[in-house]
């Protein structure tokens, strides 16, 4: 359903993200920026989106593509000015699209005025207590203060050098050493990030997302992390504190405003915790991004998502793909369509004809799910994974630091094909100076924007088909879903009022239940029968309850 001025729009909304880097190039140097954005905003209008999260554009060094961040009040000259954003958000506003801004308060970039002062004043540095500046163990303090392992890979302590050259003391960084994590106990850090969040609610946006959400707080004491045990440095309980500061900030100002976490975790309590009603808003649901294309994998992970949100009464979150993943028509097109960080499988086969057929029938699953929906730039358009960039051109840390074992995230980062026939596809002016900073495939020819556009068998003409009736239909976005009797390996479940999606992950064609109109289908259906790899939308009665079935949701299961 519309979220138009509804205060709880974060509840039902479809949020786009994009990537500045890779969405448009406005001034021909081959990297995206803010100009790019505002030029392609008729493009997320028309695609009938509700919300635009944007990926940081703050000062930084792009150790880490901008979550390294230098200054979190301005706007890197490589995307534009501060001027600029502000006149995206108005006009965002304008087309009735509203703006979610990524904040990252873990860390900051090695470049930021406060580490700065950091280093340069020595072991007696004030500015170190807003860090974890550490001595070494050993009898000359050369071996790091713990053996914490980060998620990029590799070690999470840097040794400083003294001003007078002799071996300092040594900083955490849970992510690259160019990224000194704050220390969330220092109350000069709090206020620093409540007046950071203060700094954009007043210029207008609606939503903050918070990047590596569960990581703030740390056990002060610095113990070893341990295999069964509690994890030092994520979600340590401290750090509800500092989401129920800022939830008193966000419900100072009008018009609904949201808080949104990007919270890896695989306890679905723990991970409910962040969504009580005076913490955040909303939070990502990674479990469904991982899952398998496999009907009872995927029922149990909606079940046990829409279990964890009801008691803390928030919106479950279906997400596809983002700017850390593979993209799921690669995924999806493989013999293991599970996706984790731990087993990036770049080179496997996949089946790309395979995998945007199933892309198609999961954007069908998704959009008609309780709750609200994102949707990473591209997807739309049905982009696979690029994973033949040259080594010397890639630019994640992850790469880097894994000496290139890990194939990094930069091959679901390339920037969008919107026209032509031969890159940059419309990604810059005719007029550019430089190449797009990461190279696309020739073979997205037939995947721009303008080349969809109209055809009513593309992924473009797809997804705006589903989104315009999601818009309209008033059983869609937040609300209850019944699940529905189904052969092995099909998915059915009903929306009140009326709406039922039937995706037939088996490998045969299924009948489609009775129904009064067929509203739209990812695929070709066979007369009455549901193709494999397939997804239907359907206009129905309300079912008959019957009371010993199982149902996921407010209603009773149907007969």
């Amino acid at each position: 359903m519309s979220t138009g001025d509804d205060p709880r729009w974060w509840r039902s909304a479809v949020i786009y993200q994009i990537y500045p880097r890779s969405f448009a190039d406005g001034n021909g140097d081959g990297i995206g920026d803010i100009a790019g954005i505002r030029e392609r905003l008729a493009h997320l209008s028309d695609l009938g989106v509700d919300a635009l999260w944007l990926s940081p554009w703050y000062p930084s060094p792009m150790a880490d593509a901008g979550y390294d961040v230098a200054d979190h009040r301005d706007i890197d000259p490589v995307f534009g000015t501060l001027a600029e954003a502000e006149e995206l958000i108005a006009q965002a506003h304008r087309s009735g699209l509203r703006i979610i801004v990524d904040l990252v308060p873990n860390h900051c970039s090695d470049a930021h005025p406060w580490f700065q002062a950091a280093l340069a004043g020595g072991p007696d540095a004030p500015e170190r207590e807003l860090f974890w500046f550490r001595p070494g163990r050993g009898p000359d303090g050369a071996e790091k203060p713990t053996d914490w392992v980060s998620p990029f890979g590799g070690d999470t302590w840097t040794r400083t050098t003294n001003p007078d050259g002799t071996p300092g003391d040594w900083y955490l960084h849970l992510f690259a050493p160019q990224q000194p994590d704050f220390n969330w106990d220092h109350p000069r850090v709090r206020a620093e990030f409540e007046d950071i969040l203060r700094f954009w609610l007043d210029r207008s946006v609606d939503g903050i997302r918070i990047d590596s959400a569960a990581m703030l707080a740390k056990d002060p004491a610095l113990p070893e992390a341990t295999p069964d045990g509690p994890s030092p440095f994520v979600d340590v309980d401290a750090v509800h504190e500092i989401y129920r500061s800022w939830r008193r900030i966000v419900e100072q100002y009008p018009g609904g405003r949201a808080l949104i976490g990007e919270v890896w975790l695989p306890d679905h309590q723990r991970f409910a915790n962040y969504l009580r009603p005076d913490e955040l808003h909303a939070a990502f649901n990674f479990d469904f991004l991982g899952c398998a294309w496999e009907a009872s994998a995927l029922r149990a992970c909606v079940d046990a998502t829409l279990a964890a949100h009801a008691p803390v009464d928030a919106p479950a979150t279906w997400v596809l793909s983002n700017h850390d993943v593979t993209r799921h028509v690669t995924r999806y097109g493989r013999a293991d369509t599970t996706f984790s960080f731990a087993a990036k499988r770049e080179g496997v086969p996949s089946d790309l004809e395979l995998g945007t057929r199933r892309a198609r029938a999961a954007a069908l699953l998704s959009l008609s799910l309780p709750g609200a929906a994102y949707v990473y730039q591209g997807e739309e358009l049905g982009l696979w994974e690029v994973e033949d960039i040259p080594p010397e051109l890639r630019q994640d840390p992850m790469f880097v630091r894994s000496g290139g074992v890990d194939p990094g995230r930069d091959g679901c980062r390339v920037p969008l094909p919107w026209s032509g026939d031969a890159p940059p596809f419309g990604f810059s002016p005719d007029d550019a100076t430089a190449p797009p900073w990461l190279p696309q495939p020739a073979d997205w020819k037939d995947r721009t924007a303008r080349t969809q556009t109209g055809d009513d068998h593309s992924m473009l003409e797809l997804y705006r088909a589903a989104l315009a009736i999601r818009r309209r239909h008033p059983a869609l976005g937040d609300g209850a879903m019944t699940w529905l009797p189904a052969p092995d390996g099909v998915l059915a479940f009903h929306r009140p009022p009326g709406f039922t999606c039937l995706v037939n992950l088996s490998a045969t064609a299924v009948p489609l239940p009775p129904h009064a109109e067929r509203l739209l289908a990812s695929g070709p259906l066979d007369d009455e029968r549901l193709p494999p790899d397939t997804a239907v939308w359907l206009r129905t009665t309300e079912p008959t309850p019957t009371p010993d079935a199982t149902a996921t949701g407010a209603e009773p299961a149907p007969a």
